[in-house]
């Protein structure tokens, strides 16, 4: 190869020496001369094109030849060497063209000669128009010429007057190229030009224009603008100011389409935490650059600068919620276990922490206690500001201790910046505050870091702490007094851990600390440490000791131990607890949460090891005394600190509970589940999960063997059903597909035996898949149905239609067409009669046991039979106990079930009243009296029960009767609801409040109880001990369950405000009453749409409920109570526009941090933060309203369509954001009216018929704008609550979009404008498709093509269709490539000319097809003008394939047009044949070179001679490359 290369360079010189040999005259002339263009030129040019044609292909051949046989040689008849011959061709090929024409181009670039340089330039021409070399070649040759420099005028000018004529040619990758490296050559142009030297800029900049030529179609204008921005980011210091305005102008021309493809104030937007809030639906429109926090958006466009800045506001706003580690992460895209730091979250959390200590902390502080310039408190601080302020500490601290131990942060990284901030503001303010978040991760840290990684918090010390006196000692019985010596405490850690490293201080300890150091020095001698105990005043002596040596062994043991004993208890002292025979460890009294609040973490988490260590040691010895209620309590209040969580809940769910599993002890493992289903509040989903797979596993291992089964097995069903209850909307996919596509760590989320458990698992799905509409991809409803299939492999079942009306449409067309078989009730009366007869002849004691007892794997009939026993002779036979015994716990969930359908067909088929009332003082006995079925697990399965038509009204009847008619539960109801408080953390007296209701209502659970009641059981009997349940809140979950079934069913819509009405006092102890709520009005929003009373009386019931220990304004605005407090048949309430005003002026300032609502304990609050509350509370307001759904939702948006008065100046944006939460978190019928507004807008005069006078849209649509011209805002408005709402929305939301498209839009669809619109509204959440669902980009593009198709037939001009096809290519090179080719090819195709050249490399059309198409669509009328000319337009796009001559001159040119007539030659064998290739008179093609080469500014054209040369003018003479300009093809003699 390299030596045919060689041989093409040598052959193409013999020619071009040869051929442009001159006379010695002609020489010294040639600046004199004005040199005609004559027959014998054109003979030349043609020889010299012919035989360098022949130079390129004999040679490309003879090297293909050569390159074949050499691989025929080493591969022998290998059939691959016959597939890699063309490769190899083309590339040989390729070579040998890059010499030849990089010997031209050098050739080209010596010639000092106007005429002989125009010569080269004509052969080089032609070259690449007839196809003999590649264009793209041509041009990137002489690009990367070093001898293309301006001081080259001649070769600079000819070279880009080369590139202009065939640039046509190149494909537009080749174009894109070029494009870079004339923006390279245009930098070597002076800055400072002189008149001489404009032409050289002239000549790069036509080639430039042409490039960027939309109608040239030569690239991709989005290539263009894409590079311009990569290599120019700042606007600024463009290649040369001559071509600055080109190149802005054409960027500017991409901020429409970088405006149809943002989302409107997206700055503004801010997201709600949830607990679950990286599993939030929207989670992908959150996420940040990790590096520069900036939006990740795609595409290099001119997008606002609001949007191109970092956004270090929104990851502050998200950092400053608690419980928002995980979407932290989550939003910025950092993966924990990859260990990166991130320089970003460290700065920002930085930031967060200053504005904290200058906002919160003096909020707290009033007078400048925070100071600690004096030792007393603030007299006026309140206790519940003085609750508060740790809280917000402890979440600081939480993710210091997070971040770092993910080493996402440096934390003496972190402390140097806090210093370089704090030192350059001058300012102490906080600085207690400040001491405290860093002693927490100080002391639980310092033992396993250098030395050196403290040392900045000493410097810190010293710039907080300028005080030359000494610090008084702060008040010890004020919980504040820790973050006041929190400094000395960081002090002693690290002279400790110098004294450790044998590391010698420099200096001495400040004298500022002086007092505090000898307070603690005296703590630390004191031999009698002041304990905590019950009613004594508050003292955190013992807490400040622990937090200054909890690194220093020989002083922190003897305090931890105290602290441990004294809610350990001791075997001495007992007390009992409810049950029988059960007694604990006498202490009862837990640390309060002020002073575990008052600890640091270290010593946290030295407090749950000593608790957990001292579990597993009681579980190993077996003793008989249960744990100490202050031990379990205390526990439990140290396992919400999310700082300690790894050896907090985690070791909790997967080491403690295993282990006393094991060790069969069955009353720490009861107390256990106790504790973590009535203390825990906020658990992260996957211990949740992990918790709900253990139980199941627990309850599959055979209990007949255990003592207390029957108790053990009730409370695991009770604890499973809280958990699957409890699971958040957003946590119940990613938790079943876990379990659906991972195998590996699969959590057994199905119970085996319990079909109850299990269809509240189908309840909780379908309830989730319907708020989230995670149901509307097709992956969503694989899972689903695979889950369901499971589920029906272990506990087949049916739904009755009433609630598979209300299942998600993926659920309920399931359980269509899996249809389980029904117990048939005939057969079933039948059955209970023949057993009945049995039971009454058999005699003898073990046969009947043997019999009854192993019912279950056949009929289980034996609670149908007791049912009869009590109901004839009022009494259970001893020898019914044993069999129950026998029978067991899990067994008799089949007789339970088997019950109710027996109960449904006795109160069917009943006489009257008589019998109605004989049959509830029955079953009341078989309740409350034989305690044979719990009242709890009776309710549950009879509201799970498959029943129909009037049977499924009996069931319910059946409910009423036995929930309302005995008095027995109300009477535990009101007794629980009055004595007790769901405050449990701000108690310190539950044990006895707990001890009382036990004693007034004492629980038996049979038959061991009975047995032992009776003195039947040989040993002595002992019931498990309870410590925190009782009846009241083990049916408060079912009686969730319940109110949702009776709502299925309007019939009972009644008996369901009665239940409410007697039984809703006990909302009071729900732990997620608003969570209840909004799921409840949500899911069942279309059979409460007619049902107001209804809505009224469940707010009031579950709301209402908790007003006794929650201040006013904690959910329901004033306007809604005063409507509650209404007579119940006044429920007509149509509120105005300023009440929805005042609701969302709520959640804008919720969301701003303004202190809106009552301050909350967010530990221990169903929500996560402020936010979170008040978005919930207000959903549940308007979802209780009784207005029609569509009002609502309109009066919403009128807030800021037609309110904006009432919206403080520069706050629309969040309130844009609010108004878009709220219909976000709204069922359908509420955010479709979105939908209805964008049709409205499409329809609007301005839109659907613009005038001359209409605005144009993209000002029309430009929030910004339009408010800073005061303008009408509508329309921009509409769009940017379109943008808020599917911003915010779930996927099942926004993947409605295409459908909406399809269905409503396109339909209406007719002028351009309304097309820009569309384009607005669905333009920038592709990204978000692209990233979730990639199919939904495919229906969004192909709608925006169908669109444009139908707009492209309605109007006769359009205006934007550049902005348009620019969106149309960032959707291709950004989303879908070539994937939707085939689909949209025909559309395109359809498609006006124009706008077939602008999209044709999405079809990879050529103009030649666009051309023709323009050509059959022309008017009939139009007549073709002769074959000599053709327009100048053609010649520019396709001048390669006309075989006619474009004369081409200046104005003021004399020359006329010549005959163009076929070159032919006579060669050596006689055959005639065309000089110039295929296309006989292409050489007429050169004409038009030289209307883009000139020289200087006196370049013209001349007059042309045919007879002689003549001498002209200095100016003529100079020019003569135009000899070439109009050269025309002429016959030779």
């Amino acid at each position: 190869m390299e030596d045919s290369a060689l041989m093409t360079e040598g052959r193409i010189n013999e020619v071009l020496a040869d051929i442009l040999k001159v006379d010695a005259l002609q020489e010294a002339l040639v600046n004199l001369l004005v040199v005609p263009k004559s027959e014998k030129d054109t003979t030349r040019l043609a020889t010299v094109c012919t035989e360098l044609q022949r130079v390129f292909t004999e040679a490309s051949t003879e090297a293909a030849n050569a390159t074949s046989a050499a691989q025929d040689g080493q591969q022998g008849a290998n059939q691959k060497a016959t597939e890699n011959t063309k490769p190899v061709g083309v590339e040989v090929s390729t070579r040998i063209q890059e010499t030849g024409v990089s010997t031209i181009v050098s050739v080209l670039a010596r010639q000092n000669n106007a005429y002989r340089a125009q010569f080269v330039a004509s052969t080089l021409t032609h070259l690449s128009t007839t196809n003999t070399v590649s264009p793209k070649v041509v041009c990137l040759c002489l690009l990367m010429d070093e001898n293309l420099i301006p001081d080259n005028d001649i070769f600079w000018v000819t070279a880009f007057g080369i590139i202009k004529k065939i640039l046509t040619g190149v494909d537009y990758k080749g174009v894109r190229e070029i494009m870079k490296m004339c923006l390279e050559r245009a930098r070597q142009l002076p800055t400072n030009l002189r008149r001489s030297q404009l032409h050289l800029v002239d000549a790069l900049y036509e080639v430039m224009k042409l490039i960027f030529d939309r109608n040239a179609s030569l690239l991709p204008g989005y290539f263009i603008v894409n590079e311009l921005l990569k290599l120019y980011p700042d606007y600024k210091h463009w290649p040369h100011w001559k071509l600055a305005s080109l190149l802005t102008d054409f960027v500017d021309k991409f901020r429409r389409a970088a405006q149809m493809l943002s989302i409107v104030v997206r700055p503004k937007l801010r997201p709600i935490v949830e607990h679950a809030g990286h599993n939030s639906p929207s989670i992908n429109s959150w996420k940040l650059d990790s590096v520069t926090l900036k939006f990740q958006l795609k595409g290099a466009l001119p997008y606002t600068p609001e949007l191109l800045e970092p956004q270090p506001f929104l990851l502050r706003y998200i950092l400053r919620q608690p419980y928002s580690r995980e979407m932290v992460c989550t939003v910025i895209d950092i993966q924990k276990k990859q260990k990166q730091r991130c320089i970003a979250l460290e700065e920002q959390l930085v930031e967060l922490i200053i504005a904290a200590l200058e906002q919160d902390c003096s909020r707290v502080d009033n007078s400048g206690s925070g100071s600690s310039t004096n030792g007393s408190p603030s007299n006026g601080s309140s206790s519940t500001c003085a609750d508060h302020s740790p809280c917000f500490c402890a979440h600081l601290s939480s993710l210091l201790i997070y971040f770092v131990l993910f080493q996402l942060i440096s934390f003496p990284s972190l402390v140097l910046r806090l210093h370089e901030k704090l030192k350059a503001k001058g300012r102490h303010q906080g600085r207690d505050h400040l001491m405290w978040v860093l002693l927490q991760f100080l002391s639980g840290s310092i033992q396993k870091n250098q030395f050196s990684d403290f040392l900045p918090v000493l410097r810190l010390i010293e710039v907080l702490y300028p005080e030359p006196e000494p610090i008084p000692v702060p008040d010890y019985s004020d919980p504040r007094c820790v973050m006041q010596m929190a400094a000395m405490c960081i002090l002693m850690h690290i002279l400790k851990k110098a004294q450790a490293d044998n590391i010698k201080t420099p200096r001495s300890l400040p004298p500022v600390f002086k007092n505090h150091h000898e307070f603690l020095q005296s703590l630390a001698l004191n031999p009698q440490l002041p304990l905590i105990t019950a009613g004594t005043p508050p003292d955190y002596r013992i807490a400040l000791l622990l937090n200054a040596y909890s690194t220093n062994q020989e002083y922190f043991q003897r305090p931890i131990l105290i602290l441990s004993e004294s809610i350990q208890g001791n075997q001495k002292s007992t007390v009992p607890m409810p049950g029988i025979n059960c007694v604990a460890l006498g202490s009862t009294s837990p640390l309060s949460i002020t002073f575990l609040d008052a600890l640091t973490v270290h010593v946290k988490m030295s407090l749950v090891h000593n608790i957990g260590q001292h579990i597993q040691k009681q579980a190993q010895h077996k003793s008989g005394v249960a744990l100490a209620p202050a031990l379990i309590e205390t526990y439990a209040r140290l396992l919400v600190y999310t700082e300690i969580e790894s050896i907090g809940i985690k070791t909790f769910i997967t080491n403690l509970l295993p282990v006393v599993y094991k060790s069969h002890v069955w009353s720490i493992l009861h107390a256990l589940l106790e504790m973590f289903i009535h203390r825990i509040h906020h658990s992260p989903p996957q211990y949740r999960i992990q918790l709900l797979s253990t139980i199941h596993h627990m309850v599959a291992v055979p209990l007949n063997a255990m003592t207390q089964m029957t108790q053990l097995h009730l409370c695991m069903e009770s604890v499973a059903l809280r958990l699957i209850t409890g699971l958040g909307n957003s946590e119940v996919m990613p938790s079943l597909t876990r379990f659906t596509f991972c195998s590996d760590t699969k959590p057994n989320l199905i119970s085996t035996d319990s079909e109850e458990l299990n269809r509240v698992l189908v309840l909780t799905m379908a309830r989730a898949i319907h708020v989230t509409g995670c149901d509307s991809s097709g992956d969503s409803a694989r899972w689903c149905v695979d889950f369901l299939k499971t589920v029906m492999t272990q506990t087949p079942h049916t739904w009755a239609n009433h609630t598979i009306q209300c299942f998600p449409p993926v659920i309920a067309d399931f359980y269509h067409q899996c249809a389980a078989p029904r117990e048939n009730m005939h057969t079933l009366k039948k059955a209970v009669e023949e057993e009945y007869r049995k039971w009454k002849s058999m005699s003898n004691e073990n046969d009947i046991i043997a019999h009854f007892s192993l019912q279950h794997n056949t009929s289980p009939l034996f609670l149908c039979l007791l049912f009869k026993m009590v109901l004839d002779t009022d009494r259970v036979p001893p020898i019914a106990y044993k069999v129950l015994e026998r029978v067991g716990p899990r067994q008799l969930a089949a007789h339970v079930r088997t019950l109710c359908d027996f109960l449904v067909l006795e109160f069917s088929n009943s006489a009257g009243g008589q019998h109605v009332t004989k049959y509830v003082e029955t079953m009341n006995s078989i309740i409350w009296v034989y305690n044979i079925v719990p009242i709890d697990r009776l309710m549950l399965c009879l509201a799970l029960r498959t029943q129909e038509g009037s049977e499924a009204h009996v069931c319910f009847f059946i409910i009423q009767l036995l929930l309302l008619k005995p008095a027995e539960l109300r009477n535990r109801v009101q007794e629980f609801v009055k004595e007790n408080s769901p405050d449990h953390w701000r108690q310190n007296n539950w044990y006895e409040k707990h001890m009382a209701f036990h004693r007034k209502f004492p629980e038996k659970f049979s038959p061991e109880s009975i047995l032992a009641e009776q003195g039947t059981l040989t040993a002595q009997y002992q019931t498990l001990p309870i410590y925190f349940s009782n009846v009241c809140l083990r049916f408060l979950p079912v009686l969730d369950i319940i109110i949702h079934r009776f709502l299925e069913l309007h019939q009972v819509h009644k008996n369901l405000e009665t239940i409410l009405e007697r039984l809703g006092m006990l909302y009071k102890f729900h732990d997620r009453p608003i969570t209840y709520l909004y799921n409840t009005f949500h899911y069942y929003e279309n059979k409460l749409r007619e049902r107001p009373n209804l809505k009224r009386r469940l707010v009031a019931a579950v709301i209402m409920s908790q007003q006794e220990i929650r201040p006013p304004g904690w959910a329901l605005t004033e306007a809604y109570r005063q409507y509650l407090s209404r007579p119940a048949e006044d429920i007509g309430w149509n509120p105005g526009l300023s009440y929805y005003t005042a609701l969302v002026r709520r959640l804008v300032n919720t969301m701003q941090s303004k202190p809106i609502f009552p301050l909350v304990e967010w530990r221990f609050n169903e929500f996560a933060n402020s936010g979170a509350h008040a978005l919930h509370v207000s959903c549940v307001e308007l979802m209780a309203l009784p207005s029609n759904p569509t009002i609502i939702a309109n009066k919403l948006l009128d807030v800021l369509l037609k309110g904006y008065c009432d919206i403080p100046s520069g706050e629309v944006e969040e309130w844009v954001n609010a108004v878009g939460l709220l219909l976000t978190w709204l069922p359908e019928p509420y955010w479709l009216v979105i939908h209805d507004r964008i049709i409205e807008l499409l329809q609007k005069p301005n839109l659907a018929a613009p005038g001359s006078d209409s605005m144009d849209p993209f000002t029309l649509l430009n929030l910004e704008q339009l408010q800073s011209s005061r303008s009408d805002t509508s329309a921009a408005l509409t769009v940017a609550l379109a943008h808020s709402f599917w911003h915010h929305a779930s996927f099942g939301q926004v993947g409605r979009i295409p459908q909406f498209m399809r269905e409503r839009v396109r339909p209406i669809l007719a002028t351009e404008e309304q097309l820009v619109v569309v384009c607005h509204l669905v333009g920038p959440f592709l990204q978000r498709f692209n990233s979730e669902l990639a199919r939904k980009v495919f229906d969004v593009t192909i709608e925006l093509y169908e669109a444009l198709a139908k707009v492209d037939r309605s109007v006769t001009d359009l205006k934007y269709m550049d902005p348009i096809c620019d969106v149309l290519y960032h959707i291709k090179y950004m989303f879908t490539g070539d994937s939707i080719k085939t689909d949209v090819e025909g559309i395109i195709r359809g498609l006006r000319p124009a706008l077939q050249r602008r999209l044709r490399f999405i079809t990879h059309l050529n103009l030649d097809s666009i051309e023709n198409t323009a050509g059959n669509n022309a008017s009939t009328s139009a007549t073709t003008g002769s074959s000599g000319n053709t327009s100048a337009s053609n010649s520019t796009s396709n001048s390669t394939n006309n075989t006619t001559c474009t004369n081409t001159s200046s104005s003021n040119s004399a020359a006329g047009p010549l005959t163009g007539n076929s070159v032919s030659q006579t060669g050596s064998g006689g055959t005639s044949g065309t000089v110039l290739g295929s296309a006989g008179s292409a050489v007429g093609a050169l004409g038009t070179l030289g209307s883009s080469v000139t020289l200087g500014s006196n370049t013209q054209a001349s007059s042309v001679s045919t007879s002689a040369l003549g001498v002209g003018s200095l100016a003529a003479a100079s020019s003569l490359a135009s000899l070439l300009q109009d050269t025309s093809p002429v016959s030779t003699s």
